[in-house]
């Protein structure tokens, strides 16, 4: 092996590293060196790249178990000082940290800004720790303490509410004004755990709860959180295999003209059954396939599918289908929509591809020029759920959306609550001075009808109007109204 030659996986890493333009690369050679690319891209798409050979500092920084960014203990130390400290009787807490909105500031800003900010987190962090805690910098941005103290809860509840309020503080970075946070998972020594794996295992379990809780805020662990990861470990397993079994299945939920009462198209929604679980809902199994690398899959699988069946319909109707914000990850994503409708046969027209906000938070330049490019080839872009995120008029300013979707939770509270009224008045106003068409979801009453027609809310979807159906079922009532 030469001096400087890298392995296959090395030499892909740095490719990727160049085609996403960044500044600073780490990689080891194959004969064990560590070497250091530099990056200057501020001549566009051209860089002045520099390498350096950093293998000292780095065989320093592990000789000594320190993180090299931030000169705190690394994964190495931690697991060596926990092995020395959890014995029968020791007391203390696994306080595992996470940073809450870090990931959008090195991107937008820079590494060389998310560097400095990790290197100020860690002052932070440190500055609240008794003089026998060790303070582990784990992973990017996770931070892990193990508090000495014999205190508990008291003392690790204490301190993970400093946390959360001194991470939270606003920071100056580079001349940046910057805001983050904190969620904090807590696992108690000689409690939540018999040896070191288990119990940083379980502080990162109770992270986890902390940052679907809201963020921001911290949780102890509970058995029922690890009978619920467990639960989560068997989906996945069922998640993977139900494509190969071809459990999934699409219904089609009608969407009604409210004037007319027209059948003007249909929403294809995924159902999947298994022999032992039965029935699972979406609202389960969505969010594991996105947080297992799935969803874009499974996504084309029901994109294919529902192209496929809808040009079989005996009329010209349109099918919605719904794109998961991490399917615009994919650059392939219009290409792939292409070929399905090629391969189906269905006419562009005939395809609505419905998005909510989140598809456009992350980077919304980039998803904007994708929806622009499906526009262009004659595809139909709704926006659902309108009105329950934070940025809804901004989007509308930035894409023409074809339809607003008003989201269930505002039309199942139209009897109730004079606030839903109002924001359903206010978006079929919007809707109408835009020239989009509004739909309404989740319509269960005649009375949500009425009112909702009385509005000027265009179109109409709901149990009240029509359950889900399945593929023959949603043939025979296009069979019925055309």
């Amino acid at each position: 092996m030469k001096s400087g030659v890298l392995s296959s996986g090395a030499a892909t890493r740095l490719t990727s590293a160049m085609q996403e333009k960044r500044k600073r690369h780490l990689f080891e050679t194959l004969d064990g060196k560590s070497i250091l690319m530099s990056a200057d891209w501020s001549a566009g798409d051209h860089a002045v790249i520099e390498f350096c050979d950093v293998s000292f500092a780095v065989e320093t920084a592990l000789s000594r178990q320190l993180d090299v960014l931030t000169g705190l203990a690394n994964r190495s130390a931690l697991m060596t000082r926990l092995n020395e400290f959890v014995v029968p009787g020791s007391r203390g807490a696994v306080i595992y940290i996470d940073l809450d909105r870090f990931k959008f500031v090195n991107d937008t800003l820079g590494h060389p800004v998310g560097d400095a900010l990790l290197k100020l987190v860690a002052e932070r962090i440190s500055r609240l720790l008794g003089p026998h805690d060790l303070l582990a910098r784990v992973g990017g941005d996770e931070f892990v303490i193990l508090q000495s103290s014999e205190e508990q809860p008291l003392a690790a509840e204490t301190l993970a509410r400093k946390l959360i309020d001194i991470v939270g503080r606003t920071y100056l970075v580079h001349g940046h004004t910057v805001q983050i946070g904190a969620s904090v998972g807590i696992a108690l020594i000689g409690v939540d755990g018999e040896n070191v794996t288990e119990l940083v295992k379980n502080a990162d379990l109770a992270l986890f709860k902390a940052k679907t809780g809201g963020r921001a805020t911290y949780r102890f662990f509970t058995d029922a959180m690890d009978r619920e990861s467990q639960g989560r470990r068997a989906m996945e397993i069922d998640l993977r295999r139900a494509m190969v079994m071809k459990e999934f299945s699409l219904v089609y939920q009608p969407q009604f003209e409210i004037e007319g009462s027209r059948l003007v198209g249909f929403e294809a929604l995924i159902r999947w059954s298994t022999p032992d679980r039965g029935h699972v809902s979406p609202a389960a199994f969505i969010p594991l396939a996105e947080e297992i690398g799935m969803i874009g899959q499974l996504g084309e699988w029901v994109l294919r599918t529902a192209c496929a069946e809808a040009a079989s319909w005996q009329a010209p109707l349109s099918v919605s289908v719904n794109l998961s914000p991490l399917q615009f990850k994919n650059p392939k994503l219009v290409d792939t929509i292409v070929s399905a409708l090629s391969n189906a046969g269905l006419p562009a027209s005939r395809l609505d591809l419905e998005i909510t906000e989140g598809a456009l938070m992350d980077d919304t330049d980039t998803v904007v020029a994708m929806l622009e490019e499906i526009k262009k080839l004659g595809m139909k872009v709704s926006l659902d759920d309108f009105g329950t995120g934070y940025s809804s008029l901004s989007y509308l300013q930035k894409f023409p959306f074809d339809k607003i979707k008003i989201g269930q939770s505002f039309v199942r509270s139209l009897e109730s609550s004079p606030d839903s009224v109002a924001i359903v008045r206010a978006v079929t106003a919007l809707g109408k001075s835009l020239g989009i068409m509004t739909i309404a979801e989740g319509v269960e009453t005649e009375n949500q009808l009425r009112q909702i027609a009385e509005e000027g809310c265009g179109q109409v979807q709901g149990y009240l109007t029509g359950k889900p159906l399945s593929p023959a079922d949603a043939a025979t009532l296009i069979k019925s109204q055309h």
